[in-house]
């Protein structure tokens, strides 16, 4: 079945409450987790920001919606029970609980839609899903991170050679190797074939070094060009490699390095530019979303 959307758990959860007692958020986790026979894996799926589990946030919502129509409340800080009308509704035996359902009370209404209409006339109707605002938040900032990756790496293919060696040592700079930038571009030198080759600091403090190429291929990087660059490690008695490509590698390149003594990290088209896009290289920020929430230690009276 899968991890449940928040609308699916209205109802079990409410279910949960009609012993009328007093219940935390997490004691509602887990009795959705067990409602639902999630496994293990499921229990652990966190949202794309990695500050919560899926399901945590999909009760978090479940609740919250509930407690603006009434159905639930909060007696005390952390905790939440049914009400009087959630009881009622119980009673009528309903077949689910959605926002639908919901829109039946005022104060829902009014949370959802300060206008209590379902139709803003210059926007359109108002669109419904099932997805957590955070998971709506989420889905949108990856297919914009995805569609700016996808022209990033458009361009880096076009630039000229000299300009890619300058962009592979400002994202390893960025990463924290090289030392300076300075120090990077000195340690790096052309080789003639629309690449770089070279050594570059494997920290600021210079204890080890990592051997570099790049290259600005379109098509597939195999086996053949990575024996080669192992051989080229052997040569210079050196542990560490990074082979960078505009392009992507075969399977085979991909086994070969896990069976080698030496270290050699692959680093593709896609890899590249998602590297780009954390360390700031090649892309500015045109907003910034802060997501906050309630600091309860704040509300604590001693």
């Amino acid at each position: 079945m899968g991890i449940p959307d928040y609308e699916t758990i209205m109802l079990p959860l409410l279910e949960f409450a009609a012993d009328q007692k007093a219940h935390t958020p997490r004691e509602a986790v887990d009795a959705m987790t067990e409602r639902f026979n999630l496994t293990y894996e499921e229990r652990r799926q966190l949202l794309p920001s990695g500050q919560q589990t899926v399901i945590a946030n999909r009760v978090g919502w479940a609740r919250t919606y509930l407690k603006k129509a009434g159905l639930l409340e909060s007696p005390t800080r952390g905790y939440f029970r049914i009400t009087q009308r959630g009881l009622d509704v119980l009673k009528s035996r309903p077949e689910r609980i959605d926002v639908k359902f919901l829109e039946r009370f005022p104060e829902f209404l009014e949370f959802k839609n300060p206008t209590k209409t379902k139709y803003d006339k210059t926007n359109g109707p108002v669109i419904q899903s099932a997805s957590t605002p955070e998971e709506l938040l989420a889905d949108a900032y990856q297919r914009l991170r995805e569609s700016l990756a996808a022209d990033l790496l458009s361009m880096v293919k076009q630039c000229s050679p000299e300009f890619f060696e300058m962009l592979v040592i400002d994202v390893l700079v960025r990463m924290g190797y090289g030392g300076t930038r300075q120090d990077a571009g000195q340690a790096i030198g052309r080789t003639g074939d629309e690449g770089i080759d070279g050594l570059i600091k494997e920290d600021r403090l210079g204890l080890d070094s990592v051997y570099i190429q790049a290259k600005r291929w379109d098509g597939v990087v195999g086996r053949p060009e990575i024996q080669k660059f192992a051989g080229a490690l052997q040569g210079r008695h050196a542990r560490k490699g990074i082979f960078i490509t505009t392009g992507r590698f075969s399977e085979e390149a991909h086994e070969y390095v896990k069976n080698i003594d030496s270290k050699i990290v692959l680093i593709d088209g896609e890899m590249l530019v998602e590297l780009m896009i954390d360390n700031d290289v090649g892309v500015n920020t045109v907003r910034s979303i802060q997501i906050k929430k309630i600091d309860h230690d704040y509300f604590t009276e001693e």
